[in-house]
C-alpha cells in the first residue's frame, strides 16, 4: 500500500474522485480471466478497428424480426454477403445464431471473429412477457472456435425471473469455458412502458446496471431517447433534462466495469448513423453493433460507410488492455 494515499480514518485507501470523462474499463479493472482475455484481445486489437475499441456486424435479425429485414436489399438475405462484408470491412467479429453459425462460418473461421447468440425469439407474439430461450449453448460457442457468446436479457418482463436465472447459468459455463459474455440488455414488458418506455433514460440505464450486475462482460443497449414521457419515469428521472448524450453518459457509467456496446437499431441516413457513432464513443462506448444500418445499404455503399466508420473509430481507439 506504499503507493496508495491513505485516508486520515482508519488507513483504508481514499476513494477516487470521478474523472469529468467516462474511462473505458481495462482488462485488469475487469478482472478477466485469462480465456476472455484473449478472446476479447483478438476482436479489440487484433480484427476490426483495433485500439481497444469494437465493430460489430449482427445478422442475428432473420430469427428477431424475420425475413422483412431483408426486403430492401435482397442480397443481404444470403448470409455470405454479411460475412464477405465481415471480411472485407474488417468488422470486430460477426454475431448470429448457431444454424447460420454452422452453415456458413467455417470458410471464415480464423479470418472473421464469431459473437455466437445462444437465445432468442421471434417477433409474432407481443413482448408483454418477452423471453428468449436458449437456441445454443456456450459448449456449442467453444466448438464452434467462437471468441465470445451473445445473451438477450428482457429486464422489467414478466419472465425476467426465468430470465436471470437462464442468465446465471450462461454465465457460470462461460466463466468455465473462459469465454466472454455479452448481454443484450433490453427493456421490455408493461411495466416499462408505463415508467416511460424502453428507450427512456431511466429503462437504458437500469438495463445497463442490471447486465453489469449478472455478470456481463459486455452490454450491448440502446442509445436513450429522452422525451415527454420520462416525466412518466420514476424519481429522479421524471424531473431530469437530460440531452441525448448526457443521457448515454449516465448509461455508461451505470454499466461500470462492463464493456458498452451501442446498437444500431432501424436504417438511418448517414449523417444520423455517423452523429451516433461519434456521440457514442465520445461519451465512453466501447464499440458499436450495427446491422441493419449496414447490410440493407448495397455492397459497395456498405464498405464506404464502414470505411467511414473506421475513420471516427482511429480518432477514439486507446490503449485500454
Amino acid at each position: 500500500m506504499a503507493n496508495e494515499t491513505l485516508s486520515r480514518a482508519g488507513g483504508y485507501p481514499e476513494v477516487p474522485s470521478a474523472p469529468s470523462r467516462i474511462a473505458r474499463p481495462s482488462f485488469d479493472e475487469m478482472s478477466l480471466s485469462p480465456g476472455k482475455r484473449v478472446r476479447l484481445t483478438r476482436m479489440m486489437y487484433e480484427h476490426g478497428p483495433g485500439g481497444g475499441l469494437l465493430l460489430v456486424l449482427p445478422i442475428d435479425q432473420g430469427l428477431e424480426h424475420g425475413p422483412m429485414d431483408f426486403a430492401s436489399n435482397p442480397d443481404s438475405e444470403d448470409p455470405e454477403y454479411e460475412f464477405r462484408l465481415a471480411l472485407e470491412g474488417h468488422f470486430s467479429a460477426i454475431a448470429l445464431h448457431i444454424g447460420l453459425a454452422e452453415k456458413f462460418h467455417s470458410r471464415y473461421a480464423g479470418r472473421v471473429p464469431l459473437i455466437l447468440k445462444i437465445n432468442g425469439k421471434t417477433s409474432v407474439p407481443s413482448d408483454a412477457q418477452a423471453f428468449s430461450p436458449l437456441t445454443a449453448s456456450v459448449e456449442d460457442a467453444v466448438r464452434l472456435g467462437a471468441d465470445a457468446v451473445g445473451y438477450t436479457l428482457y429486464v422489467g418482463s414478466p419472465a425476467q425471473d426465468r430470465d436471470i436465472a437462464q442468465a446465471s447459468e450462461v454465465r457460470r459455463e462461460c466463466d468455465r469455458f473462459g469465454m466472454p459474455l455479452i448481454v443484450w440488455a433490453y427493456p421490455r414488458g408493461e411495466a416499462v412502458a408505463k415508467k416511460g418506455g424502453k428507450e427512456s433514460p431511466y429503462a437504458v440505464e437500469y438495463a445497463a446496471r442490471v447486465a453489469q450486475e449478472v455478470g456481463a462482460d459486455v452490454v450491448k443497449v440502446n442509445y436513450p431517447v429522452p422525451s415527454e414521457k420520462d416525466r412518466d419515469s420514476p424519481a429522479p428521472y421524471n424531473t431530469l433534462t437530460l440531452s441525448h448524450e448526457e443521457a448515454f453518459r449516465r448509461v455508461v457509467r451505470a454499466a461500470g466495469r462492463t464493456f458498452v456496446l451501442v446498437s444500431g437499431g432501424e436504417k438511418m441516413p448517414d449523417e444520423a448513423m455517423i452523429a451516433k457513432v461519434k456521440d457514442s464513443l465520445e461519451a465512453g462506448a466501447t464499440g458499436i453493433i450495427f446491422g441493419r444500418n449496414v447490410w440493407q445499404r448495397p455492397y459497395e455503399k456498405a464498405l464506404a460507410i464502414t470505411h467511414t466508420i473506421h475513420g471516427i473509430f482511429r480518432e477514439y481507439a486507446r490503449d485500454s488492455a
